[in-house]
């Protein structure tokens, strides 16, 4: 080696020995490590797997240690300045340039830190208040981020915009000029507020110099509060490696001692190289004790956990070990009671050098990032090392990894499932039982039937008796975790009896194989004075207007009837009417008489206008007949355009008269049905516009809201709870419509379910995350929600609740009533008068007293009185589960798919056998024969594409004879399969000529083949 290569080593080491602290928090070890062509591959492998087990910083000391001790070639520290700037971190190529040509100033550093202190006490703030979408743009743009970084953020957003904000702010603080850009950023995206909140009163002081900082040295940054998969592992807590980890009087103080350093070590460099680094004579003092102080001042404190009376006596039993469930009202703070456990857990685990994992499980997915963000993270954060989990949002890392490396695991309770029965079947590694110390269990009321919970517990109840039994033998035992389970309301199972009731709560308990149900007690008032109930009103409609829209479907609806004679004694626009046209249709489809089940389908089209017209707008009701019919008329035309192509072809008349013309070949039924709407649909019409006669209910909502939110002015926080997707979508829309809502400053949005199982567009979880996200930060601050919104939604401002017409059980009800927390709410029942809302209200009132009567007489229950009924109990659990598999394994055994045949549930004409279908991963069903392919045509179907967003579809498949719907067209692997629905068919079995029809591929109890793509890439005929 050269001298000069030799110097440069030199100099290079001495940097690092210098401003290791500092360096190490500015590299993004990842991209850097693309250009570092001179390190072996097993070296970056080594260096790439910390970044996921332990994170950036403890990645970027294990770079700079490898790079410090090794040997490289000549002209390796240029290569290695140059890929910290062209991998983003031009801070970090600052400080390690062995020319010092650009060091940054101690002043300039002084400044810097005080900046990224500020930050990162507004951090709260930024995180609740910034849309990481609104800035991500507008930040690559001026360059304060890379391609990576974006891609980076964008990836950290799936897990919530909050954790795409942390993810941003760790970013930019490693840039040039970051503050000052930022503050620009900020103002050009219409966040003045933020922009205030960073340069108002508490930053005065540092304004100028804040300023300057475009100016003078470009700035180098700290680590904000990063996700939790940065967390260090707590036995490497120094002052070097924890960031704002640990708390921000710890960071700050850690990063003005690097500041001394830096400036001490600076002037031995320019004495031992013989360098001029141009430093300026503003050296200043960083390390006093008042500048300490003055930073102790500053930071915040990190938050303590502390239990109220009330809190500490039902968690008691759960410090000590034992199984039990937590029963607090919502808003009582049942989670951090958890947060308490799960520390304390840990901590004598640890001191006991035991086995020590958490695992909190929830059955949706925005409350894992609740959880985490709000309860878990910042009070473990310090001691433990934390991270939120759910299907959306799983890491490169496989989840058996994740809970390896974490102590704490916040996770939605399918991803726990899907681990186990990997590991029964032996596809993975998977997880056990026996991996976790302590299993929470949120919104525990749900581990019953087949619930997901149920599932994990039973195998839990499984265990525990075959322990008994290796007990009795002295064999080993497995290990089992602790049980805690949490609930506002266990409910009483649909009980009319006292006792009843009890058994309801008695199998809850067995379940969660729980010692106790603990209730508060002795604290009683306490609790009484810490919970708002909210003051319960009902504002009931008249049902004594006229409504000639409703006569006028009245009246369709009795001439279908009439046309296909049949009757029933249920009132039109009931439920009751709708589940009798559901099995008209079923038993017309399996009798093959095309008319009946026509006419069955399309009275229930007509019902369910009548249904929303008593909910909703007239408008609504009569845009979901239109869209109906549209679509029936679509499928017909692309039928009969199909069957006249050839004799056709030189046709040219107009297009419309044309429809028309070809409309006249459907059959009688056909004709009658769709000539019936087309003649009323301007009358329709005309009455659905015609405000003077317009739902009571709706006048009784809209009085309602405008009374709640011009009384509580700007601090008005409301949801409304709706039956269906439908009406949530359309009331929403009529809210935004109407001026006078945002007169009174009404800011309104839709939070429906994320699961395709309706008719209805479902929400992505991200735009769950996004709608949530802007309640809590007033952006919105009128939700109208499905039940998806009933349970875990913690914010503290919801003042007014209404329940628009819907009253389902006594848990629905005290967890929509729950999600009224701040002080003088409002809990509202919008309903008709006739509709016995108001009486199945008084009913839940009724059964929330006997659940507290059942769980009392539970825990007064004698010791092994209650130890022998919850055995019993588990037992009775397990034995019918395995007479259900049983049954299930039986039925699949019964029947081959060669044994059926599927036939067209509307025109009876032979679709395929079962031996044509296929399975795609498992749920997807398919047909791929050349003869399957001439009985259907492909149509667009527009709603479906933005239905099945995730996926790639290219239309919907129909019956080439009749027109009805039978699947979609998907893509699979760049193959064009129809994908099945089997409710668009009778299935009939050939051994005894039964025809049955089925919702789900799953209710038909047959094992089809899985696809082997690439024998049908060979045997296909297609290029």
């Amino acid at each position: 080696m050269s001298s000069n290569g030799h110097s440069a080593d030199k100099s290079f080491r001495y940097l690092i020995s210098c401003f290791r602290a500092r360096v190490k928090r500015y590299i993004q070890v990842e991209p850097v490590l693309d250009y570092l062509d001179f390190l072996p591959a097993d070296v970056k492998e080594k260096i790439e797997r910390t970044v996921l087990t332990n994170g950036n910083i403890q990645a970027a000391e294990l770079l700079l240690s490898t790079l410090e001790k090794g040997v490289w070639p000549p002209g390796w520290t240029r290569v290695f300045v140059e890929a910290l700037r062209r991998a983003g971190s031009p801070l970090a190529a600052r400080y390690m340039n062995p020319e010092l040509t650009d060091l940054p100033s101690p002043s300039y550093e002084n400044t810097h830190d005080e900046c990224l202190q500020l930050l990162s006490l507004l951090q709260p703030t930024l995180v609740d208040k910034l849309l990481v979408r609104d800035v991500l743009d507008k930040c690559m743009a001026v360059e304060l981020l890379t391609v990576e970084d974006r891609n980076r953020i964008s990836a950290a957003e799936n897990n919530g915009n909050e954790a795409g904000v942390r993810e941003l702010l760790k970013r930019i603080v490693q840039k040039e000029n970051w503050f000052s850009t930022f503050l620009t950023v900020l103002r050009e995206t219409e966040n003045d507020a933020l922009v205030q909140e960073l340069t108002g009163t508490s930053a005065s002081e540092n304004n100028a110099e804040t300023e300057n900082l475009s100016h003078e040295d470009g700035p180098e940054g700290n680590e904000p509060l990063p996700l939790a998969t940065d967390q260090p592992s707590p036995e490497k807590q120094d002052m070097e490696t924890n960031s704002l980890e640990s708390s921000l009087v710890d960071s700050s103080i850690a990063s003005e001692s690097d500041t001394s350093l830096a400036e001490g070590s600076v002037s031995c460099l320019d004495e031992s190289l013989g360098h001029n680094s141009n430093m300026g004579s503003d050296s200043g003092t960083m390390g006093s004790d008042s500048d300490e102080e003055k930073v102790a001042e500053r930071a915040s404190p990190e938050p303590e956990l502390h239990l109220r009376p009330y809190q500490m006596e039902v968690a008691q039993p759960a410090l000590e070990g034992k199984n039990i469930i937590i029963c607090l009202p919502t808003g009582s703070g049942k989670t951090r009671v958890a947060v308490y456990i799960a520390k304390d857990h840990l901590d004598k685990k640890k001191k006991a050098s035991e086995l020590r994992k958490v695992i909190v499980l929830v059955n949706k997915v925005p409350l894992v990032e609740q959880l985490f963000r709000k309860e878990f993270l910042p009070f473990l954060k310090k001691w433990y090392c934390v991270i939120g989990l759910s299907g959306d949002t799983q890491l490169k890392i496989s989840f058996p990894k994740l809970v390896k490396t974490h102590d704490v695991i916040i996770s939605t309770a399918q991803i726990l499932e899907n681990s186990l029965l990997n590991s029964e079947k032996g596809e993975d590694a998977g997880v056990q039982l026996s991996d976790f110390s302590l299993i929470i269990i949120d919104e525990c009321h749900h581990t019953n039937k087949e619930a997901v919970y149920n599932n994990i517990m039973r195998r839990y109840l499984k265990q525990k008796l075959k322990n008994k039994r290796l007990e009795k033998e002295h064999k080993p035992v497995i290990p089992l975790p602790q049980i805690l389970g949490l609930t506002a309301s266990p409910g009483v199972g649909g009980a009319n009896k006292q006792a009843k009731a009890e058994e309801h709560i008695l199998k809850i308990c067995a379940n969660l194989d729980a010692s106790t149900i603990k209730t508060v007690k002795e604290n009683i008032g306490q609790l009484k004075n810490q919970i708002k109930e909210p003051c319960k009103k009902f504002a009931i409609a008249d049902d004594t207007r006229k409504d000639p829209f409703k006569d006028k479907l009245l009246e369709i609806m009795t001439k279908i009837q009439n046309f296909c004679q049949m009757s029933t004694m249920h009132d039109f626009g009931t439920q009751p009417y709708e589940q009798w046209a559901i099995q008209m249709e079923k038993k017309a489809a399996r009798e093959e008489n095309r008319k009946d089940r026509l006419c069955a389908e399309h009275l229930r089209k007509y019902n369910e206008a009548l249904q929303i017209n008593d909910t909703i707008r007239m408008i609504d009701a009569y845009n979901h007949l239109e869209t109906f019919y549209n679509d029936e008329k679509q499928k017909k035309l692309a039928v009969l355009y199909d069957d006249s192509n050839d004799s056709d072809d030189d046709a040219g008349d107009d297009e419309d008269e044309n429809d028309g013309k070809k409309l006249l070949k459907l059959d009688r039924t056909d004709n009658f049905l769709m000539t019936l709407f087309l003649d009323n649909r301007k009358m329709l019409k005309k009455l659905a516009d015609n405000p003077e006669h317009e739902n009571e209910k709706l006048i009784k909502l809209r009085n309602t809201i405008m009374e709640q939110y011009t009384r509580t002015a700007e601090a008005a926080r409301g949801i409304i709870f709706t039956k269906t997707r439908q009406s949530a979508y359309a009331l929403s829309q009529w809210i935004t419509e109407n001026e006078k809502f945002a007169e009174v400053g009404v800011k309104a949005h839709h939070l429906i379910g994320a699961g395709h199982s309706s008719e209805f567009k479902p929400m992505t979880q991200n735009e769950q995350k996004e709608v949530i996200s802007k309640f809590r930060t007033g952006k919105i601050n009128l939700l109208i929600a499905t039940t998806v919104a009933e349970e875990g939604l913690d914010i503290k401002e919801c003042n007014i609740i209404i329940r628009y017409g819907l009253v389902t059980n006594e848990i629905a009800m005290v967890q929509a009533r729950g999600r009224a927390r701040a002080d003088d709410s409002t809990y509202v029942l919008v309903a008709h008068s006739g509709s016995g809302v108001v009486e199945r209200e008084t009913v839940n009132d009724y059964r929330e007293k006997m659940m507290y009567e059942a769980i009392n007489h539970v825990q007064n229950m004698d010791p092994q009185e209650y130890a022998h009924k919850i055995l019993e109990l588990q037992i009775q659990s397990i034995m019918e589960k395995k007479m259900k598999t049983k049954r299930s394994i039986a039925k699949h055994l019964k029947e081959k798919p060669s044994l059926i045949n599927f036939i067209c549930k509307n025109c009876s004409v032979f679709a395929c056998s079962g031996d044509c279908i296929h399975v795609i991963e498992k749920m997807h069903h398919v047909n791929m024969t050349p003869e399957f392919k001439e009985l259907y045509i492909v149509t667009e179907n527009k709603a479906l594409q933005k239905k099945f967003a995730d996926y790639q579809t290219n239309g919907e498949i129909i019956c080439k004879t009749c027109g009805q719907a039978w699947g979609t067209m998907m893509v699979h692997k760049g193959l064009d399969l129809p994908c099945l629905k089997i409710k668009n068919f009778v299935v009939v079995f050939k051994t005894n000529s039964m025809k049955k029809q089925y919702k789900k591929w799953v209710e038909l109890q047959i094992k089809f083949p899985d696809l082997d793509y690439s024998e049908y890439c060979l045997c296909s005929d297609e290029d």
